[in-house]
This record gives structure tokens, sequence and C-alpha cells, in this order.
């Protein structure tokens, strides 16, 4: 019902998994046994995306809530194949990870998102774990010219073999409200086209209006809200 991610000392996400036929007393249920099994582990705070009709037991459990996603889907077997805009993948470059890092870092300044939870170094770290060693040939670099303005990371959602998700998408700060969002975005669901997925799932922050409009620019449309909640010892 819950996915799962720990990382020891530090973090422990999870994201509910709405499933047909599940009563809201077998959600209830599993929501006190995560937060049992949070409370026997080590780390600091729980961070929970969670349907808020059931934000009232979460209030009485503890946990606080810090804003809203929104999830957006399209089918991407559809999309046409001529390219929107210039990539290199960051394991086809000559860009190194520290390099790659700092790129990522100016991203996502001054981000709308209200969730920023992780340092640079902790998403560096969390790239390997969850997408492997080949995260490199998922991270694409969109070119201007010479110059980096954005980047995005595709991927097939682990446990799944068609729903693509992009681990982070972002533009540089200098080329924002410039009108290169939408053809960058258009690119990594071709690219996601590529690596096999029949549909494409995004989620921000309700207050990130421009990323909403990129995803509804795209063919992206709205599908789902989840609360973000926080549970700290």
């Amino acid at each position: 019902m819950f996915e799962i991610i720990t990382k020891p000392g530090e973090y422990t996400l999870a994201d509910q998994k709405k499933q047909i036929g599940i009563t809201k007393e077998e959600v209830v249920r599993a929501l006190e046994n995560l937060v049992a099994n949070w409370r026997k582990g080590d780390t600091p705070y729980l961070s929970l995306l969670m349907d808020p009709e059931f934000e009232r037991h979460l209030n009485e459990l503890g946990f606080h809530h810090v804003s809203t996603i929104v999830e957006h889907e399209r089918d991407v077997e559809q999309l046409e194949e001529l390219p929107t805009h210039a990539y290199i993948t960051l394991g086809n470059s000559d860009y190194s990870d520290a390099e790659f890092a700092t790129i990522y870092e100016a991203c996502r300044s001054g981000s709308a998102n209200k969730n920023n939870l992780f340092t640079i170094e902790q998403i560096m770290e969390s790239l390997g774990l969850e997408l492997g060693e080949e995260w490199r040939s998922l991270a694409m670099l969109f070119l201007e010219g010479d110059e980096v303005i954005g980047i995005a990371i595709p991927h097939i959602e682990a446990g799944t073999k068609d729903e693509g998700r992009l681990f982070y998408f972002g533009i540089m700060p200098k080329w924002r409200s410039r009108g290169k969002a939408t053809p960058c975005h258009g690119e990594a669901l071709r690219f996601l086209k590529k690596l096999g997925a029949k549909h494409y799932v995004g989620s921000t922050d309700v207050a990130n209006q421009a990323m909403i409009r990129v995803m509804n620019n795209n063919g992206a449309l709205e599908r789902d809200r989840k609360g973000i909640y926080r549970l700290t010892r």
C-alpha cells in the first residue's frame, strides 16, 4: 500500500499507492503500521505522500501538512518523433558528475516546490541507489549552442514495465520564461518513449504553476492530488 525508501540515519520516504478494492480501514491500519515501523528505526523524519482524505488520521499520528502535489498523466506512445530540442546525455558528454551536480543545483534554485528536503549530495547519491549505475545514460542536458540550459532524468518507474517518470526536470534560471521549458520537457517525454514507456506520470507542487503549465502544454492532464505530510521525532 506504500512504496518506501529509507536511508538509515537520514530519512524515510513513503508514497501511498492507491489500490482498487482496498477499504479505508485497511489503509488506516497500513498507515499505523508504517508509523510504528518508522518509530523503531533511526531516521529523523518520515515524509509521506498520501490522499488528503486521511488527513485527520495523519494529524492524530503527529504528521503536519507541508504542501500538496498534483499528478499529471499522458500517453506517450502517440508522441510525434520530431525532435523539439537538442540534448546530450551525461554518459556521452565530457561533463563530470561534479559538474552535473552544479548544474542540477542551479536548476533547482528558486523552485516553487515547498518540499525541498535533500542536499545536492544526497540527491546525487540517490540517483545511483534508485536508478542504478546506468543513470548517467538517462541524464539529459539540454543545449542552446554549447550552453546547458536545463536537465531531465527520465526513467521507467521501479516495479512497472511501462510507466515513465522524470526523476527531475529543471531549467537554468537565466533561461526561464524564454519558451524553453515546454520543448525540453517534450524531448524528455520522447526519451521516455524510447525507453519503452507507454504513459508518463509527472508530479509537482501545487504552487509550481510554471511546471503545471509545461505539463499541460505537452498534453499531460491532471489525474490526482496528494498531500505532503511530515512526521519528526
